[in-house]
């Protein structure tokens, strides 16, 4: 095989608009893909198959299965050959990536959907979204616990996703491009842990934790409805409500709550958490004319980057 030959894959980063914690439940959330952050993974022949990337190089043993494999990505590239009934090839994967992580833009699921695509090119074979989506779902369950499923599904669709867990995810249109902050928080948060401590609520606190389920669910679909008419004033109310529910599940921190407020008095249409929450991001619905302000009140405020994007 000739040195030169090299197959190339990346993967979005996205963010949560509504529905985060409330998802796990059953409850709609509403994601959309963040194309401006990007995994990307290139995969080049070597002797072994070997996975590169910042201070970290492994290589998969030899004669372990997928089920024994431990590590996310030697099982990704693992399970991905297996499901074409294959052996994983004999490629260096080197992964690039520019999403933060542990901030809640899905950066996990993003590696994994890269790769999975980089190691199916190398096997010389076309994976399907449905099929690739379900080898990346079972990757997030190692990196947080009971997953959603709504990280790996935006990220592998690459469209905006109206998603109930168990259902088949429908993709929709944004009928009039939104322009969103993301501001870092620059504090690490792990999703297994909120998504952990929001169960224990769940169960020891039921008839006061399900109604707060059920308004976040209301949310979402009133912000869907809200999406397609094109109704930045109803979005951003929304968000800010949302933003107070999540408070009341124990998922925000004073960092967000800091950055959400200074969003706000900045002139910002909405804004609120989004992610697992206890740090990591959150988000601010702008317009042309206020993004600049809100962006250098974020960055005084404490925010370690401030990211733009549009949606739709």
């Amino acid at each position: 095989m000739s040195s030169l030959v090299e197959f190339k894959a990346t993967a979005p980063a996205k963010i949560i608009l509504f529905g985060e914690h409330a998802v796990v439940y059953g409850k709609p959330a509403l994601a959309v893909p963040v194309s401006s952050l990007h995994v990307s993974v290139t995969a080049t022949p070597a002797d072994k198959t070997i996975i590169e990337a910042a201070d970290l190089e492994q290589t998969l043993p030899d004669g372990m299965s997928a089920d024994e494999l431990t590590d996310p990505l030697l099982r990704m590239i693992s399970t991905t050959a297996h499901h074409f009934g294959m052996q994983p090839p004999k490629m260096r994967f080197s992964i690039a990536s520019s999403i933060p992580v542990a901030s809640g833009l899905g950066s996990g699921a993003a590696v994994s959907a890269a790769l999975g695509r980089a190691v199916a090119l190398a096997l010389g074979q076309d994976i399907s979204a449905e099929a690739l989506n379900s080898l990346v779902y079972d990757i997030e369950r190692i990196h947080h616990g009971t997953p959603s499923g709504i990280d790996n599904t935006v990220i592998v669709y690459e469209k905006p996703v109206y998603f109930i867990r168990g259902q088949n995810p429908q993709t929709f249109e944004v009928s009039h491009p939104i322009r969103l902050l993301i501001a870092d928080t620059g504090r690490t948060a792990l999703t297994r842990e909120s998504v952990g401590d929001v169960r224990k609520l769940v169960m020891s606190e039921p008839s006061r934790i399900n109604p707060i389920l059920d308004a976040i669910a209301y949310t979402v679909d009133v912000a869907r409805d809200a999406l397609a008419h094109g109704d930045n004033v109803s979005l951003g109310r929304l968000m800010v409500e949302n933003h107070a529910l999540l408070q009341h599940l124990t998922v925000s921190s004073p960092e967000l709550d800091r950055l959400v407020k200074t969003a706000l008095d900045a002139g910002a249409i909405g804004a609120k958490l989004s992610g697992g929450g206890r740090g990591g991001n959150m988000i601010a619905l702008v317009t042309p004319e206020t993004e600049s302000a809100v962006t250098a009140a974020l960055i005084l405020a404490g925010a370690v980057r401030v990211i733009s994007t549009i949606v739709g």
